[in-house]
């Protein structure tokens, strides 16, 4: 018997030491099944993260749930705030069972409180950026059908300046006011005081599934406008789960600063739900505030954005920097050299990155702490959950396919297009009123006919150890400021100033930021010289501040394929460099509110991080 078992341990640690990583790998593959599994079990009883939320008032309703500046909210209180503002919508008689209502504010509780009240009601909530303006405001408003609008009470010059259309529309739009002068808006804080506090019947959500949309988050797309992203029940719960997979406990206190109209954002908050916990909740991300924010509530447990990391690690150096109980960091986004900073100088916080998209079917966690990387690639994980990295021609805009007709998978090392099997057990659902765009994601005929896979877009390479890293970003978007910028957009908007006659619009790297900066090489009206200072004031008006091009390029044409489609990828590799372009080039001067000449003297300056874009 003793013979045997030296045996088998022996066998084991050869195992073990030709795969590390086995036991990791194992347990992760055993989580993902046993988080799908209670997904289908909620589906099977319709139980939602609604009813979660109603259990802890039941169990807990004394526990915080939301600290936000000096004031806190314990879950008894935010089912009474959340019951008031179901209430003010139904009073109001502009909103019934399955209505949409866009909600159009920042960081705060009653965010929140509307969003719970709504699904109170059987009705999802269209979650628009509060940084969007003009035709894009619009245009959200319209591709989610909503037929009310709540803005905050800061964002009222915005709603005025679409009022005209908001009323052809006949969209109902309150302003979170005591009172309101403007005509045709109504004041919705007074409705939420004067409105009952007893709890919603249940009858008024019967209709709803797991499939029913919870809320419509917008994800910027290759056709420049923001696309309405359809977040089911069930799919809440998938990214509400992620908490849990990460480590996340019953005992943590998590620090929320990414906007709540985010994925990234909402799903802390509904996560932090599913675990029980307390969120500390920013109206907007501040550096030189953030560890003073973690000592004050007693944070345990962080969230990120690989911008958020930098910014943090370029802070001046205080004696206080490990002088906190943060143990845990969830995001995406973080570079290696980054990664190595932060724990370096805030202390042995476990990262723990993943990778996912609003619409996607499919994540990744980085759960064995390797510095850059997104997760593993493994049989066991691709067994259960389908994907592959399969060969793509950038300059095509298209996966490659063999003499049958099927996509070839990449070699380790070589960068390839990331694609995620669309069953039943991992749906795609698309876009809200936009059919063609839906249909642009899915890739039909990979490797045998009649399959089906999700295209995220996104380049990865897997290393000889099986790890998975992010490359790129393929299409018309690129991430800047930890937000999606669309090409398409951004040159509409440059082309309504008087000058500019063309613009191509990518994004460009730049030493040590992460992302891409906005770069457009554009064209001129015949007989009109370039206006930087009206350029840059029509950027500033029309498109929010991540969105604005960083870097200009005057061009005499621009480069288009047979099919009259503009050629990026050449642009995009001669980067903003003024000592390897001979166009005209021009930065987004933000100390004088203008673009001005982009001199290899100022070349050299951005590179080195003495001037900050």
């Amino acid at each position: 018997m003793l013979v045997w078992t030296v045996c088998a341990a022996l066998i084991v640690c050869g195992v073990l030491l030709r795969h590390p990583y086995l036991f990791q790998d194992v347990q992760y593959v055993l989580a993902k099944i046993k988080r799908r599994r209670f997904v289908l079990k909620c589906m099977q009883t319709n139980y939602s993260i609604l009813d979660r939320f109603l259990d802890l008032v039941k169990t807990q309703p004394q526990k915080t749930l939301i600290y936000f500046k000096d004031e806190m909210f314990t879950y008894r209180e935010a089912d009474v705030l959340s019951n008031r503002a179901a209430r003010a919508f139904l009073q109001a008689g502009c909103v019934k069972e399955g209505d949409v209502v866009a909600l159009f504010l920042g960081n705060q509780p009653m965010f929140l409180w509307l969003w719970l009240g709504l699904l109170k009601i059987g009705c999802p909530g269209a979650l628009l950026n509060s940084n969007i303006r003009s035709k894009s405001l619009l245009h959200c408003l319209n591709c989610s059908g909503a037929t009310t609008l709540v803005a905050s009470e800061e964002l009222l010059d915005a709603v005025k300046e679409v009022l005209p259309h908001l009323h052809e529309q006949q969209i109902t739009v309150f302003i979170l006011a005591d009172r309101c002068e403007t005509a045709g808006v109504e004041s919705f804080i007074d409705k939420m005081n004067q409105a009952s506090s007893e709890p919603i019947s249940k009858e008024l959500r019967s209709h709803l599934t797991m499939q029913s949309p919870a809320a419509y988050i917008y994800t910027s797309g290759t056709t420049g406008l923001p696309k309405a992203a359809v977040v089911t029940y069930s799919k809440v719960w998938n990214f509400s789960l992620l908490l849990a997979t990460t480590g996340v406990n019953s005992k943590d206190v998590i620090y929320d600063t990414l906007p709540l109209y985010h994925s990234t954002g909402l799903f802390v908050f509904t996560g932090a739900v599913e675990r029980g916990i307390p969120v500390v909740l920013r109206s907007k991300f501040s550096a030189s505030q953030f560890w003073d924010d973690c000592r004050k509530y007693n944070v345990t447990v962080i969230q990120y954005i690989g911008e958020i990391m930098r910014y943090l690690c370029n802070t001046p150096q205080k004696l206080s920097d490990k002088n906190h109980k943060v143990r845990l960091a969830v995001g995406n986004g973080i570079r290696a050299d980054v990664w190595r900073d932060f724990v370096r100088r805030f202390g042995e916080i476990q990262i723990r990155e993943f990778y996912g998209a609003t619409e996607g079917n499919f994540a990744l966690l980085n759960y064995s702490s390797k510095m850059g990387a997104l997760g593993r690639h493994t049989f066991l994980h691709k067994m259960f959950f389908p994907y592959a990295v399969i060969k793509y021609d950038a300059d095509k805009g298209e996966p490659l396919r063999d003499s049958s007709g099927f996509c070839m998978e990449v070699e380790k090392g070589e960068p390839g297009l990331l694609v995620t099997e669309i069953t039943a057990k991992a749906p795609f659902t698309g876009y809200v009123t936009d059919l063609n765009q839906t249909e642009k994601k899915k890739l039909h005929n990979v490797f045998k006919k009649g399959d089906l896979y999700f295209n995220t877009g996104d380049l990865l390479r897997i290393d000889e150890d099986n790890f998975m890293y992010f490359h790129d970003r393929v299409g018309d978007t690129f991430r800047w400021k930890g937000e999606n910028v669309a090409t398409a957009e951004v040159a509409d908007i440059l082309v309504l100033t008087d000058c500019v006659k063309e613009a191509n619009v990518y994004g460009v790297k730049v030493p040590g930021q992460e992302g891409r900066a906005g770069m457009a090489a554009v064209t001129l009206m015949d007989g009109l010289k370039f206006d930087s200072t009206v350029v840059f004031k029509h950027v500033e008006d029309f498109l929010p501040s991540y969105a604005r091009p960083r870097f200009l390029r005057i061009q005499r044409s621009l480069d288009i394929t047979g099919t009259f489609k503009l050629i990026k990828t050449k642009a995009v590799e001669q980067g903003f460099n003024p000592n390897e372009i001979t166009d005209p080039l021009y930065f987004l001067n933000e100390k004088e509110r203008n673009y001005t000449p982009l001199t290899p003297d100022v070349f050299d300056s951005i590179v080195a991080g003495n001037i900050k874009i």
